[in-house]
This record gives structure tokens, C-alpha cells and sequence, in this order.
């Protein structure tokens, strides 16, 4: 099914680690900049000396500066960072991270994520129309590519679910109705795997990993229900019937190999024959037989 997923450009960029500071190394200096700073311009503005004052603005200056190079990073979070609009890495370690102060910190979610699509009308391969909805689960690989190679990535990867499901519903039809051949109600395990085959394929432009997908609703549309649902009554009937028949005649069978074995009866063909006829209406019948005692001989 993947060959006929779209041919991706090849990403621009892809996801590496930035350099990072421990933050709270950091922020220890930074609030000693401050406070120093602080101290120093309120000590030397007393004392009328303007050089040192400057120089303890400065110094507050770039502590502050310091402080907003501190990003917090969550558990299943990363923070892609851009200085002047260039990519520079992906910030992934949990916990308080220092990085250079004059770049931009984006927040994306590495958490595993669902999507389920709505209920969707479409043709199966036999040209019925059906019901059908998907929920697949997946996780951002790449958080470069996430951000930069599509616009949104969300929405990326819920429509291409969508398409992925309605191109597995066009290519396999709902009923099996040959012995090796897939279809949608009786293979649901290979149907699965190979939408999630199509999914991954469709989204991993996006820097998405697809973990697993799974069918959630399937059923005929409600203009052909009933009359699909008669016609797979109908096969259950028929099926039934011919386990039925094949019993009987194996039971017939051995009825006549034991009375030929012990000898209890010897019979011609044509009482042979109507016996066989009189086993199989009791046995292949419905309804309960009305037995009728014979109180003559076998041939009145």
C-alpha cells in the first residue's frame, strides 16, 4: 500500500541537540549579577562616583540579559530554538536548561497523541457504500521537521489519516468473497497493518512516528444495510445447510454399513434407496417427524 503514498521532498533540516547550560548554575549567577550590580550603583551613586555606578548598571543589565536565557523544559516536552530565525537544535533534557538569551524557545509535545477520525462514507472495492472510522496513535520523531516542514502538524497528520482510510477502503472490499483475498470485516489485522503502513509513510515528511492504528466503526451505509444484511443471512442459512446435509448423509451412511455388517436387515436397492430418502427428511428437516408405524411387511 506504500507505493502509492505521495513522494515527500526531503527535509531541509533535521532535528540535533542544542548547547545548553545547567539552569540553575545560571540563574545562581545571574541573581549575584543583579544583586551585585545592585549593590555596587547604590554604593557608588552615594559616593558621588558615576564610573562604578555605570559599570554596576551594566552588570544588572546583563544579569537580567542572563535570566531570560533560562527555559523550563516538562516532561515530554522540547523546546526547538531559533536564533534569528535559524534553527539551531532542539533543547529535549527535562528540568530548568539555560541557552543563549537572544533565541526564540518554541514548545512542542513529544507526548504519544490519538487521533481519531470522524465516521466516513465511502465506496469499498466492490463499490458499496460503507461506514468507517479510524484512531491512530502517534508521536513526534522529529520536532525540526514537525515545525518546519509542514505548517501545522496536527492538522497534517489528520488529514492524511483521513486519506490513508479512505484509500484502504477503496482498495479491499467489506466482504470476502474469494478464499485469499483480504477484506475490511474478515482481516482486520492485516487491514490495520497496512493503514498504519500508508499512515507512516503519508506523515513522516512531518517528523511523525505512527505507533499503531485500528479501524473503530465499520458497517454498510444505511441505504444497503438491510439488504446486505439479508444476503449474509441468506449465506448463514446456506452454510448451515450444508453442514446439515453433510452430516446427514454420513449418518445415513453409517446406518446402512452397520445393518449390512450385522446383518440384521438384508435390503435391495430400492428399499435401500427409500430408506435413505425417509433418514434424510428426518434428519435434514426442520420440523419434527411424524413417524408412521408400518404394520404390514417393508414392501406394503
Amino acid at each position: 500500500m506504500t507505493e502509492n503514498a505521495p513522494d515527500m521532498p526531503d527535509p531541509r533540516v533535521v532535528e540535533r541537540p542544542v548547547r545548553a547550560a545547567p539552569g540553575f548554575l545560571m540563574l545562581l549567577l545571574s541573581v549575584v549579577m543583579v544583586l551585585g550590580g545592585a549593590a555596587l550603583v547604590a554604593i557608588e551613586a552615594h559616593a558621588s562616583r558615576p564610573v562604578p555606578a555605570v559599570a554596576g548598571i551594566l552588570v544588572v543589565i546583563v544579569g537580567l540579559v542572563l535570566l531570560r536565557g533560562l527555559t523550563p523544559v516538562a516532561p515530554g516536552e522540547a523546546r526547538v530554538v531559533q536564533l534569528l530565525g535559524r534553527y539551531t537544535g532542539t533543547l529535549r533534557t527535562d528540568g530548568l536548561r539555560w541557552v543563549n538569551p537572544f533565541t526564540v524557545r518554541r514548545p512542542v509535545s513529544t507526548r504519544i497523541r490519538n487521533h481519531e477520525t470522524a465516521v466516513t462514507k465511502v465506496n469499498d472495492a466492490d463499490g458499496n457504500p460503507i461506514e468507517l472510522a479510524a484512531v491512530v496513535v502517534w508521536q513526534v520523531r522529529d520536532t525540526a521537521q514537525a515545525l518546519f516542514e509542514v505548517d501545522d502538524f496536527v492538522e497534517f497528520v489528520g488529514i492524511q489519516t483521513e486519506t490513508a482510510v479512505r484509500h484502504i477502503a477503496n482498495a479491499y472490499p467489506y466482504d470476502r468473497h474469494e478464499d485469499g483475498k483480504l477484506s475490511l470485516r474478515d482481516n482486520a489485522d492485516e487491514i490495520t497493518e497496512k493503514l498504519s503502513q500508508e499512515i507512516g509513510a503519508r506523515v513522516a515528511a512531518a517528523g511523525v512516528k505512527v505507533i499503531e492504528s485500528r479501524l473503530t466503526h465499520l458497517a454498510y451505509a444505511p441505504e444497503i444495510a438491510q439488504a446486505m444484511l439479508r444476503r449474509q443471512q441468506a449465506g448463514a442459512v446456506v452454510a448451515a445447510r450444508q453442514r446439515i446435509v453433510e452430516g446427514a448423509v454420513g449418518m445415513v451412511e453409517m446406518a446402512l454399513d452397520r445393518l449390512a455388517e450385522r446383518e440384521v436387515v438384508d435390503l435391495d436397492e430400492e428399499r435401500k434407496a427409500a430408506m435413505v430418502s425417509n433418514l434424510l427428511v428426518v434428519l435434514v428437516g426442520d420440523r419434527d417427524a411424524q413417524p408412521v408405524v408400518n404394520t404390514g411387511t417393508l414392501y406394503q
